[in-house]
């Protein structure tokens, strides 16, 4: 029984993996249950950010917010950052911004400014610097913030740099594909990559942005050193 029971939960585990490829890019982006948060370490007592309704989109402005308001300029990577968005609002924010993603795209020719509620435009001439690459640990060294939004296989790499590197890692994990790492049965995804970066001492604050979908965000950062 032992070894059926093994192997029909080794079953389910592949059938739920192949699902999750398999899925259409919308369901990535699926929020969590509300029942799941409960066994998600740290994420139960969460709030959305603001009393606003939340949004349909602006993911990017959101996340720039965020930002803005916790950490010093520095110079921050967005892994599969694709149009650049983030990027370059961070860049008008003083930030020195780069995007590494292995697929080329130009920069949106406008957004919407949340703060002033209106559409602001993007000039063709702006630009912010491409790394036209999968993204490799190697290239996190001339940053001291890397970002991944919804992004593909990165999610374990960037949680060994923050160890490895003592870079401060911000992700918002959507999926498994790609990834090393796999999920323990009836473990959400987001609950395993909380346990592995704290199994690297590392310290994991989760937030959550106010926007619809998977809106649960990870800032992972070395402990600070004791000062005498």
């Amino acid at each position: 029984m032992t070894k059926r029971k093994h192997k029909r939960e080794k079953a389910q585990l592949f059938q739920a993996l192949t699902e999750q490829v398999q899925s259409p890019p919308a369901d990535h982006d699926a929020p969590i249950p509300e029942q799941a948060l409960a066994n998600l370490p740290g994420l139960d007592a969460l709030a959305s950010s603001g009393g606003l309704p939340k949004m349909k989109k602006f993911r990017f402005q959101l996340m720039h917010e965020w930002i803005l308001h916790r950490l010093p300029p520095g110079r921050v990577a967005d892994v599969g950052g694709g149009k650049g968005l983030l990027a370059y609002l961070l860049q008008q924010s003083g930030w020195q911004s780069t995007v590494i993603d292995p697929v080329a795209q130009t920069l949106p020719d406008k957004y919407k400014d949340l703060t002033l509620n209106r559409r602001v435009k993007i000039g063709a001439a702006e630009t912010v610097p491409h790394i036209t690459q999968p993204f490799a640990p190697e290239m996190a060294e001339k940053f001291d913030l890397l970002v991944s939004m919804h992004a593909h296989g990165c999610n374990v790499q960037l949680i060994d740099v923050a160890a490895a590197e003592q870079k401060e890692v911000i992700l918002l994990p959507c999926c498994i594909i790609q990834e090393p790492l796999l999920p323990a049965p009836g473990q959400h995804w987001i609950s395993c990559l909380v346990e592995y970066a704290l199994a690297k001492n590392l310290i994991v604050e989760p937030f959550r942005l106010n926007f619809r979908g998977q809106n649960i965000g990870l800032y992972i950062h070395a402990a600070p050193e004791n000062t005498l």
